[in-house]
């Protein structure tokens, strides 16, 4: 199966899919009025503002603003990326995924998936078949439980083992290639795994996509992981992660360790909520994940310089990420120590202690700048607000990037100015995030009751008397007629998510979250009044522009009375009859 998935069966799919149903499987929700309402899954709170709307098909909390369709909330929930959500809700509805072939290069045949879920299983049988292998699991005081969870397997020393089990003919061997499981060398093809311990690597659904190996002997690399494929990237994939979302319905926190067997040692202490980057420095896409699982990531590191380097890195990933009820944390751990020696040292109490007392980004960061200059001085100051502002800017807009920057001010002494990328000044932004809500002006009263029902549309103003209209918006509102008088049944979630690609889908998605109150004829009636607001702000633009009554000629004096004779009768329309 290749190519991209057509939008017809995205809305196909949503009109399948029940987002209520959808939902309930994994949160409770309670019947309040024509809506659910819940606690909210992605943030902290003791009164329900999480709704599901049944007509939308859209889910909204008031709490922390998240939003969106059955996808979405597959994708926020479950960590999924927007195909993985889609096959997912597909399998569900009992449909089978299509591809628009013509569209895009072809995906990864389901034949791989199939051929490393082989490998995974052999190299478990092979694992049971080598007193070596088990002989040094016990070692390392790993136990046959969870060995058995994380399918941790055994790679025979022999150069062609997997090659003889599964390379059965020219096309298996040609999948193992595409898998990166096999070597090319002077000598020809040979397993790239040997005399190894296995670890599978799984996708967000379970599914092995690659392998990591621990060398048993002292001849080659110690860590060995499979190479890039069509299937793995290792910037965009974490070891443990499906397990760990496993292991709880909701992960409070998560984590991050440097390698396989600090996951594995971990949860067999009971700390089944780790993960590890595949030797490679944290990237942004795996800071995303590690959000997408839990509100909080616990970044534990050696203490050396090797330790602190990867630490800058991974907050450099974070900053960018760092939404409203997101944090992250740093723990260094003592010289020589990992997580895998320090647990089985120490105790899981010990280290659950080391884990409560990790440092907060905020802290971390600091330490790490004002350590590098000389804060005595005006010259280190400056520096320190040279070096700090960069990173600054890169965190979202909210309380913690506001106080971040008083932190910079309190340090430098003096007063920092974040506006990047031509944004106003914080205090503005601060002022302007206390007034009231976005103002309901008629564009975007008629552009929310459009995307909340879409069969309005059919009642729309004949667009001949906004011919020429400038109106800010008003192309979006003239395209979105279009599109919604063309499917009039279909539901917010199905138009956000085909609008999914759209400049304008975030602010869309803002107006599918107004509360439009009253019955469908009301509702209809906010709409066409809204529309009569839109032709009436046009014709007074146009009356604006035309020029003085002494300086029109006959037919401008024409058209400027018909102007404002439409303008009267917009405006008694406005007020039940009455101008």
């Amino acid at each position: 199966m290749g190519g991209l998935i057509p939008d017809s069966f995205i809305e196909e799919l949503l009109g399948r899919v029940d987002i209520v149903e959808v939902i309930e499987r994994r949160v409770p929700l309670k019947k309040a009025g024509r809506e659910y309402q819940a606690r909210c899954p992605f943030h902290d709170e003791k009164t329900p503002s999480f709704t599901v709307s049944p007509q939308k098909q859209f889910y909204h909390c008031f709490g922390c603003g998240a939003h969106g369709s059955a996808i979405g909330f597959m994708m926020n929930y479950e960590g999924l990326e927007f195909v993985d959500a889609v096959e997912e809700l597909a399998r569900l509805a009992g449909l089978q995924v299509p591809r628009d072939t013509a569209a895009a290069a072809p995906r990864p045949s389901a034949g791989l998936y199939e051929l490393l879920a082989e490998a995974g299983d052999w190299y478990q049988a092979q694992l049971k078949q080598s007193p070596q292998a088990i002989q040094y699991l016990k070692q390392r005081g790993l136990s046959g439980e969870v060995a058995a969870r994380f399918g941790v397997g055994y790679a025979p020393a022999g150069w062609d083992g997997l090659m003889r089990q599964l390379g059965t003919d020219d096309q298996r061997l040609k999948l193992l290639q595409r898998a990166g499981m096999l070597s090319q060398g002077k000598g020809g093809t040979y397993d790239k795994f040997r005399d190894r311990i296995m670890f599978p690597i799984h996708d967000r659904r379970g599914r092995i996509i690659a392998f990591g190996g621990r060398a048993l002997a002292d001849d080659g690399p110690k860590y060995l992981n499979s190479p890039e494929t069509e299937l793995f990237h290792k910037g965009r994939e974490l070891y443990g992660l499906y397990l760990a979302r496993k292991s709880q319905a909701k992960l409070e926190q998560i984590l991050v360790v440097e390698g396989y067997m600090d996951v594995v040692a971990l949860a067999q202490f009971g700390f089944g909520n780790c993960v590890a980057t595949l030797g490679t420095a944290t990237t942004g896409d795996h800071a995303e994940l590690l959000f997408r699982a839990a509100d909080e990531a616990i970044y534990c590191f050696d203490g050396d310089q090797a330790g602190r380097k990867a630490a800058w890195r991974a907050l450099e990933a974070t900053l960018p990420r760092l939404r409203e009820g997101r944090q992250a944390r740093f723990l260094f751990l003592p010289e020589g120590e990992d997580p895998d020696s320090l647990v089985r040292r120490q105790g899981s109490e010990a280290f659950q202690a080391l884990l409560a007392d990790a440092q907060p980004l905020s802290e971390y960061f600091f330490d790490q700048l004002t350590g590098a200059v000389d804060m005595s001085s005006i010259d280190g100051r400056a520096r320190l607000v040279g070096q700090a502002k960069p990173h600054l800017e890169q965190i979202p807009p909210g309380v913690f990037r506001d106080m971040m920057f008083s932190r910079l001010e309190s340090l430098a002494r003096h007063k920092v100015d974040d506006q990047a990328a031509g944004r106003p000044p914080r205090e503005l932004r601060s002022a302007a995030s206390r007034a009231p809500g976005t103002p309901r002006t008629a564009m975007r009263l008629a552009l929310a009751h459009l995307v909340q029902n879409p069969s309005l549309a059919s009642g729309a103003r004949n667009m001949d008397v906004f011919e020429g209209c400038d109106l800010p918006g008003f192309e979006i509102y003239r395209e979105l007629v279009d599109f919604c008088a063309k499917s009039p049944n279909m539901t917010t979630a199905q138009l956000l998510e085909l609008w999914h690609d759209h400049p304008a889908q975030s602010h869309l998605n803002k107006l599918a979250t107004w509360d439009l109150q009253g019955d469908e004829e009301n509702l209809a009636r906010e709409f066409r009044d809204a529309v009569t607001g839109l032709e009436l702000q046009w014709i007074e633009s146009r009356m604006e522009k035309m020029p003085k009554i002494v300086d029109l000629g006959p037919e401008d004096r024409q058209q400027l009375l018909a102007l404002q004779q439409r303008r009267q009768q917009l405006i008694g329309e406005l007020h039940g009859g009455e101008p």
